[in-house]
């Protein structure tokens, strides 16, 4: 009976917490729990410590795919996470309560293959062994680039590998060339085993890669505590676009990233956090590619999948 009444205790007093305010969710000891990739355009929330509010205690918990940062809000393991947006896209077509309340960073993929190679251009891919993680946001845009060369994924032999191990991969030569996200291209290149093909941001989409996202739930009992975050969010993107080294030293600390990797790496790394018209309507052009290859089955509910609001009224408070 006694543990029955801390239960009921312990629930009434996260309701309560939960309809608050930002001061006193700040003044509750409010720990936030925020998804983020083992990426160096993923770095954002790894500084996040710097801009916490008084009172606020961001958990950073890491994830090696997309899919699994975005599924952790889907089920609420996370407040908010970072993912890219073909994830995102994959859990809103689907139904799934996803909503995208910022940008995260644009940017940060390459086309990479061996220096000594034969690999130099797309159309070189023809045959290939390359490595591609399913559901990414790289594998969109390479399938898109493929297209725009008079090629599909029919041309090339597709391995399923995880951004983590590409550039391994590619050492050992289990493939010929694959299609990573940073720091991956930049320790391809530090260690004198890769070459870059090419950034694969010619195509309508543009340079767009990741999102700042949340639960429906949250945005309907904790607006304030969303507002807080995407300002947490927007302050470290700026940071770390400001303090190259910090940044690094940050990656470096944190993840176990190469230096060396790293400077090359950062140069093709755009953190940023607004939801701007330009990025939404890029979205939206890439869930249409993903319908095209029949990744999904519809297009998601845009109204509910996109919350721009809180981007623009940070976006005029800093004005």
């Amino acid at each position: 009976m006694a543990h029955a009444r801390r239960a009921l205790l312990g629930a009434a007093t996260a309701l309560a917490a939960s309809a608050l305010p930002a001061p006193a969710l700040q003044a509750q000891g409010v720990v936030v729990k925020m998804g983020a990739l083992r990426l160096i355009h993923s770095i954002a929330p790894f500084l996040y410590e710097r801009f916490q509010p008084a009172g606020m205690r961001i958990e950073v918990i890491p994830f090696e795919s997309p899919t699994e940062g975005k599924n952790a809000v889907v089920t609420k393991s996370v407040d908010f996470a970072a993912f890219g947006v073909a994830a995102g896209i994959l859990g809103a077509a689907a139904r799934e309560p996803v909503t995208v309340v910022g940008s995260c960073c644009d940017r940060g993929m390459a086309v990479v293959s061996r220096k000594d190679g034969p690999i130099a251009t797309l159309g070189d891919l023809r045959g290939r062994k390359v490595g591609i993680w399913p559901g990414s946001t790289q594998e969109v845009f390479i399938l898109e680039r493929l297209r725009m060369e008079g090629m599909s994924i029919r041309d090339i032999q597709s391995v399923r590998v995880s951004f983590s191990e590409m550039a391994i991969a590619l050492a050992r030569g289990d493939i010929d060339a694959y299609v990573g996200a940073e720091p991956g291209p930049g320790v391809s290149i530090a260690s004198g085993i890769g070459k870059i093909v090419e950034y694969p941001y010619s195509t309508p989409m543009g340079s767009l890669n990741m999102v700042f996202a949340t639960h429906p739930d949250t945005i309907a009992q904790r607006p304030d505590l969303v507002r807080a975050m995407l300002k947490v969010h927007r302050q470290a993107s700026e940071f770390g676009m400001a303090n190259r080294e910090v940044t690094i030293e940050t990656a470096v600390a944190r993840l176990g990233m190469r230096r060396d990797a790293l400077e090359v790496s950062l140069p093709n790394v755009e953190l940023n956090w607004q939801m701007t018209p330009e990025m939404v309507t890029r979205a939206k052009t890439y869930a249409e590619h993903m319908l095209s290859l029949k990744q999904i089955r519809a297009l998601p509910d845009f109204s509910t999948f996109f919350n721009p609001s809180f981007s623009d009224e940070l976006a005029k408070a800093a004005a």
